[in-house]
């Protein structure tokens, strides 16, 4: 057992020391190519080092403690803290009658809208990069869903008076004509013999198609990054071999792409997690702005962020494991 600990233990101080080495002059490794790439990247991602720093390791640490206690506002000297050990998380999970109903659909909702996300935005990277007329009309297209769910658009979205009136509007007219399309289309399948819960999904992801669409547009420039990087050689060798174009795709092109899987899949969870009209992240604003019980949403907020790092964890498991990396 000693001599394994000391192999893990040494395992742990080379890599520590290989990263090291990247970034200290006067060795083999920070002259490679892949230490110059390294530190190229550090250079870009080092203003969100900076900022997270400077201004969110703080309040950050503060939420935690703030979980542990209950706080009290005090007018005029900020916040008095009192010791409560797990209680505001007792509370949240077996008293407040909401956390645990919105944290079930949020969750269920997430797992649909993440495959369906990750699904449609392959789909559409691979038509993107076939070769035809207004191309890059297409990509914008698809990109500006990117720009409309930034920044204020979303709330716009969702508190504008003229997007009600719209939305009422669409809704009567629905009404009016008697037919819907998603229930009608519902009852025709169900005499399929498929069970009922496979439908429940299925229309579920069809009712999310503006959401879901809406959240595709990083996802889309990722994969199309990667099916750009293929090399035409490879589509070349197996023409000539004789492959068929669907042959080629599941042995040239899924394969080729599959490790983006990890990035679009890690983005689309935190993505969704962090939506405007998420209904937790709704209830934890209602419970420190309105309620002002701060020790309470803080422990509803790590709790959340706790169920998101599980799945980023499992899914990355998941297609680590999965998929096929390639030099």
């Amino acid at each position: 057992m000693a001599v394994q600990n000391n192999g893990i233990r040494e395992h742990w101080y080379d890599g520590i020391l290989d990263a090291l080495k990247i970034y200290i002059p006067g060795n083999s490794t920070f002259r490679s190519m892949r230490a110059r790439n390294a530190r190229t990247g550090t250079w870009f991602i080092l203003p969100f080092i900076i900022g997270f720093l400077v201004f969110m390791c703080r309040p950050l640490v503060e939420s935690l403690i703030f979980s542990f206690n209950d706080v009290t506002l005090i007018p005029g000297q900020g916040y008095a803290k009192s010791f409560v050990g797990i209680n505001n998380f007792k509370h949240a999970l077996l008293v407040d009658p909401e956390y645990n109903k919105y944290l079930t659909e949020e969750v269920g909702q997430m797992i649909i809208n993440t495959i369906a996300t990750l699904v449609i935005s392959f789909v559409v990277a691979v038509i993107l990069n076939q070769d035809f007329k207004g191309r890059t009309l297409c990509r914008a297209i698809f990109f500006l869903p990117v720009i409309l769910s930034s920044g204020v658009l979303p709330g716009i979205e969702h508190q504008n008076e003229f997007y009600d009136m719209m939305s009422g509007m669409a809704e009567a007219m629905e009404g009016s004509s008697g037919v819907n399309i998603s229930e009608a289309l519902q009852d025709l399948l169900s005499v399929s013999g498929v069970g009922n819960q496979v439908f429940e999904v299925v229309f579920t992801m069809i009712d999310s198609i503006y959401d879901i669409v809406m959240a595709s547009g990083i996802q889309i420039i990722v994969f199309l990054s990667g099916l750009q990087s293929i090399s035409p050689s490879l589509y070349e060798a197996a023409d000539v071999e004789g492959c068929s174009a669907w042959e080629s795709f599941w042995k040239i092109t899924f394969p080729m792409v599959s490790p983006l899987l990890l990035v679009n899949c890690i983005y689309t969870i935190i993505d969704f997690f962090m939506k405007n009209d998420n209904k937790v992240m709704e209830l934890i604003y209602q419970v420190t702005y309105q309620d002002f019980k701060f020790g309470i949403s803080a422990a509803m907020s790590w709790m959340y962020f706790a169920i998101a790092l599980a799945f980023i964890g499992i899914s990355s498991f998941i297609i680590t494991k999965a998929v096929k990396s390639y030099e």
